[in-house]
């Protein structure tokens, strides 16, 4: 009879929103292996002691510890560092969730692992079909990318992406005691949460859209709340924004930006009736939290492959000629998937939800 093994090392790298997309892959892995010492090599931001993803899974009991990894890793002392602290770990299987950057990058990943001694290797990405989403016929769309890492994971289990269970963060009383306090100026009130922000201008909406969109909303739900959510340097455009919803209403404006952790501010998602926002790592978080989102998504990549998880959502989405382009600053198309994105389109999604 085989043992069970204890120690399995998780390989993901990315932002917030690539955390929470591998949620349903990081309960699997729980479940598979639920004894064992779980770690994930994942990138450190330069100069922080903590990889985004421990913003998302501290106290969330899916991985027990971090081993930092430098995106772009090419010096051989690097290597040498990381190939050490591995062996000495002595991880007995290793759970690929890597993104697809080409099956040779994969067989090179392989073979780094196989010199750190790990003898069982799940979900490297070595056929062209593991790398890429799936078309798929019933929803004529491609497989969101969460279902594509958990696919790859099959031998592992049913990842059960459509449970709510398999996108649970485990948050703590605490956080959603936080949560609570940061919303008491809405008293009673429901509360329509909304991140105005992004880090990649390509995906940016733009200040005068939300401040537009903001005053519309006041003056459709007056009995509402706004709480607005994010990260410190995105506060000022949150106040901008919000200054449209004042117009039209006299109801609470809460800005949270930079107040709360991730985790409290899902909790506060999770208190929301509705998230608004980008395509980001808050409209992840709420999703998470089984929030019904509006998600304002530029089209630079392929439409479904980073929605929302879920059938509760509204997605605007315009697929224009130069689609999928991947690009982070957008100057010669001038953003014109996203510019092309009307308020009122955006309200129309609201208020098939909210109403």
């Amino acid at each position: 009879m085989a043992t069970s093994p204890k120690r399995v090392l998780i390989y993901r790298l990315g932002s917030l929103g690539d955390t929470l997309i591998a949620l349903p892959a990081l309960h699997l892995v729980a479940r598979a292996f639920p004894q064992a010492e779980r770690r994930i090599l994942t990138n450190f931001p330069v100069n922080v002691k903590a990889p985004p993803a421990a913003a998302i899974l501290e106290n969330s009991g899916l991985v027990h510890g971090y081993f930092r990894y430098v995106v772009g890793m090419r010096s051989p002392r690097e290597l040498i560092s990381l190939w050490w602290q591995l062996l000495l770990w002595r991880p007995e299987v290793l759970v690929y969730m890597g993104s697809a950057r080409g099956v040779e990058s994969a067989r090179r990943d392989e073979k780094f692992f196989r010199l750190c001694g790990i003898k069982r290797l799940i979900g490297v990405p070595l056929t062209d079909d593991m790398q890429q989403n799936r078309w798929e016929k019933l929803t004529q769309a491609l497989e969101p990318e969460g279902a594509r890492l958990t696919r790859n994971l099959a031998e592992l289990g049913d990842a059960q992406l459509d449970n709510a269970a398999s996108w649970d963060l485990r948050l703590t009383s605490d956080e959603h005691a936080r949560a609570k306090q940061a919303l008491a100026p809405a008293a009673a009130l429901p509360v329509i949460a909304v991140s105005v922000g992004t880090k990649v201008q390509s995906k940016d909406w733009g200040r005068e859209n939300w401040r537009a969109l903001l005053q519309h909303l006041a003056a459709l739900y007056t009995d509402h709340a706004l709480a607005l959510c994010g990260a410190l340097e995105e506060a000022e455009a949150s106040n901008f924004a919000a200054d449209g919803w004042k117009q039209n209403s006299s109801k609470p404006v809460i800005n949270l930006c930079g107040i709360l952790t991730p985790r409290e501010s899902a909790a506060v998602f999770a208190q929301s009736q509705m998230f608004i926002g980008h395509d980001s790592g808050p409209m992840h978080l709420a999703a998470a939290v089984q929030t019904p989102c509006v998600a304002i998504f530029a089209a630079r990549n392929k439409p479904r492959v980073w929605f929302p998880y879920g059938k509760q959502h509204r997605v605007v989405y315009h697929q224009t000629d130069c689609w999928g382009c991947g690009l982070e600053t957008c100057i010669v198309e001038r953003k014109k998937c996203l510019t092309s994105i009307t308020v009122d389109e955006v309200i129309t999604e609201v208020r098939a939800i909210l109403d």
